[in-house]
């Protein structure tokens, strides 16, 4: 039997401008590995999406699936809303949420799937509501009745012919009639702070975890998981090896996580190190399970750093980061949480790691 070990990020990359054109579809990507925790590395699988309206296990909305070719990390890369189906994406209505998406693998390339999890969709997909939503304006009053047309005055008398045929006086002319006073304009519904969508706020308990920045008016941000994932654990998963995880700034983290989980798991798939304990980490809140947590980039682990006493238990040692040294192929990055300093450490040794969400 082989299973999807992680499912890393599904973003949608959408720009919308007044005149742009939102795309139908969002990305989704996964990692897959069989019972042995091996990764499938180029090898084609099969993959079903099913959109679940209302609640885990609800309405399906929308299903399609897919027959992707895993790269050499046993990364698979989807475009969903543009897969096999019988279904029409552009008919979904992303204002009536919530939705959540299954992710069924058959890991032998064929139709034979297995669900692997269920988890909410967020906001990834809700540019496509803004699409035509208005951006958050009310609706359009109706237009004002047109005034009545004022009755015409009665013609004048014509005057008496004059000598040698001059004309007579023309009458004076009817009072026009007064205008028609147009119709009130429609009220303009309250605009919502961010379109309608919720407003989210530093130190809130959400998602799982406490919000510690945000951003696009509190629409979204990252959030930190409650409690630490380790106090006494190394980078590395026994082997020192470059994994090419550099990446850095907002949202770089999730990317690095499954390129360290990916690259250093075949080493010792048993064995615990930073980036894999975030990607297993998962709690339930409100009823919702979320499990896609990862460890944060050198420039999200400073931010939540700034935001150390609105999350609290946070320790006075250093944390690590996901951010691989570029210089030194045996070191990673370390946020000092007493000073605020960054540095580089060998990635065998061993320091506290706490897992971070975007939403």
């Amino acid at each position: 039997m082989k299973k999807i070990i992680l499912s890393i990020v599904a973003i949608a990359t959408i720009s919308l401008t007044s005149f742009g054109q939102a795309p139908e579809g969002f990305q989704y990507q996964a990692v897959v590995r069989d019972a042995g925790n091996l990764i499938l590395d180029n090898q084609a699988v099969g993959v079903q999406l099913t959109i679940q309206q209302g609640s885990i296990g609800g309405t399906a909305v929308y299903t399609e699936t897919f027959a992707p070719i895993s790269n050499a990390f046993g990364l698979v890369n989807l475009q969903i809303g543009t897969g096999t189906t019988s279904d029409d994406f552009t008919t979904l209505d992303w204002a009536n949420g919530p939705y959540f998406i299954e992710t069924a693998i058959d890991a032998t390339g064929g139709t034979s799937y297995s669900v692997m999890g269920t988890s909410q969709l967020m906001s990834v997909p809700y540019a496509l509501y803004a699409k035509t939503s208005g951006n958050g304006a009310g609706p359009v009053g109706p237009a004002g009745a047109d005034g009545i047309d004022g009755v015409d005055g009665a013609a004048g008398s014509q005057g008496v012919a004059g000598n040698d045929g001059v004309d007579g006086a023309t009458g004076p002319q009817g009072v026009a009639g007064n205008d028609g006073v147009d119709g009130m304009d429609g009220v303009d519904g309250n605009d919502g702070a961010t379109g309608g969508y919720p407003v989210h706020t530093i130190g809130e308990n959400y998602g799982g975890g406490i919000v510690f920045y945000v951003y696009d008016g509190g629409q979204h941000g990252l959030i930190a998981a409650p409690n630490d994932q380790g106090t006494s654990v190394s980078w590395a998963n026994g082997t020192l090896k470059f994994t090419g995880s550099t990446g850095d700034g907002l949202d770089a983290g999730a990317m690095n996580t499954a390129m360290i989980v990916a690259s250093q798991i075949a080493d010792n798939p048993t064995g615990n190190f930073a980036a894999k304990a975030c990607a297993e980490y998962s709690v339930t809140a409100g009823g919702i399970t979320y499990g896609d947590w990862y460890m944060p980039s050198k420039y999200e682990l400073n931010l939540l750093y700034l935001q150390e006493a609105v999350v609290g238990n946070m320790a006075i040692a250093g944390y690590w980061n996901s951010s691989e040294s570029t210089t030194n192929l045996n070191g990673a990055g370390i946020q000092f949480f007493d000073t605020g300093g960054q540095s580089t450490y060998n990635k065998n040794g061993s320091y506290y790691v706490r897992a971070i969400r975007a939403f």
